[in-house]
């Protein structure tokens, strides 16, 4: 059975405080909906001081999420990592793996917006050893024991719901995040379809001694959005998704590699390039895939129609996966 994905970063353009209100209480009625259909996993992410109001507090959301739910999976993809205090990221992951029953994953990244760095006035070239130190506390964190950090004696408690420990994966395009994942037997999570880089975060596992795994994305992993009439949707709300492809282009450089990354200028070009696509239902069914993302309410879509094209999913097009 193909993985089921809804994704909300809450994006909206010059949004007031009630209409930011509005979205955010709708997707938490999408989730427990989502939820009730059996759709897999509600994706979030993190981003700081964007203009059109990006989510800048995923595991606020996630706690929500599974205030809201019972079943449903919910991954952070990605938390900055270095931008995060360790000690109270283990803790508030802690507290959200033990109130939803296990059901928090976690992939840590380090972003590649300097300027996020700079709200928290944390040095961007330390990045690398930032993360280091991060995913190195929390799993000390986890075990509920004393440990040594930053020249003192400290504990972290409760200890979470998962065994050995929540599950966390190491994100990133780069060997250097291989590497990193690879020394600590933390699964790695490419961000995009990187067959090369997950060959070389085996051979670390190799060199380490270490045991992981790989989620990485496919071949083809596009936004979708499900609509009767595709022509209609793409010339009534193609702009959303062009606002949110060019908003992420215009934070990553060349060398970034993702699997949403976007080069399109136009609706028209973005609609060819197919990294968003808006599919009937019988055409979303007829594509195959592993892993499904549905994306209701990108970049500022109005919330009707982010509910059409997620009641569609769910009642034309979840139940037929399995055929």
């Amino acid at each position: 059975m193909p993985v089921s994905v809804v994704r909300f970063n809450l994006v909206e353009p010059g949004a007031t405080p009630a209409s930011l209100s509005a979205r955010y209480r709708a997707a938490l009625e999408m989730a427990a909906y989502a939820d009730e259909r059996g759709i897999t996993t509600v994706q979030t992410e993190e981003h700081h001081g964007v203009a059109n109001n990006w989510l800048p507090s995923p595991f606020a959301f996630a706690g929500a999420v599974f205030g809201a739910t019972r079943h449903i999976a919910v991954t952070v993809s990605a938390v900055i990592g270095p931008l995060h205090d360790p000690l109270r990221l283990a803790e508030d992951i802690a507290v959200l793996d033990l109130l939803s029953g296990g059901r928090l994953v976690t992939v840590a990244g380090i972003g590649y917006r300097p300027e996020e760095y700079a709200q928290f006035d944390v040095d961007w070239k330390r990045r690398g050893k930032l993360q280091d130190e991060l995913l190195e506390t929390v799993l000390k964190a986890w075990s509920g024991e004393e440990f040594e950090y930053r020249g003192r004696t400290v504990r972290v408690t409760p200890r979470p719901f998962s065994d050995p420990h929540p599950l966390l994966l190491v994100g990133g395009s780069s060997k250097a995040a291989a590497r990193r994942a690879a020394r600590l037997g933390l699964p790695f999570f490419p961000s995009a379809h990187l067959p090369d880089l997950e060959a070389y975060y085996k051979d670390r596992l190799v060199e380490y001694g270490t045991e992981g795994w790989t989620m990485m994305p496919g071949a083809e992993t596009p936004l979708l959005h499900i609509a009767e009439d595709p022509d209609r949707a793409w010339a009534e709300y193609g702009a959303h998704f062009l606002h949110e492809a060019r908003t992420y282009a215009s934070w990553q450089s060349g060398d970034i590699r993702s699997a949403v990354k976007s080069g399109a200028t136009t609706v028209a070009e973005l609609r060819a390039e197919g990294v968003y696509r808006i599919l009937t239902p019988d055409e979303c069914v007829a594509l195959g895939l592993d892993n499904l993302v549905l994306h209701p309410l990108a970049g500022g879509m109005p919330v009707d129609e982010g509910w059409r094209s997620l009641r569609l999913f769910a009642e034309r097009v979840l139940p037929r996966l399995g055929e």
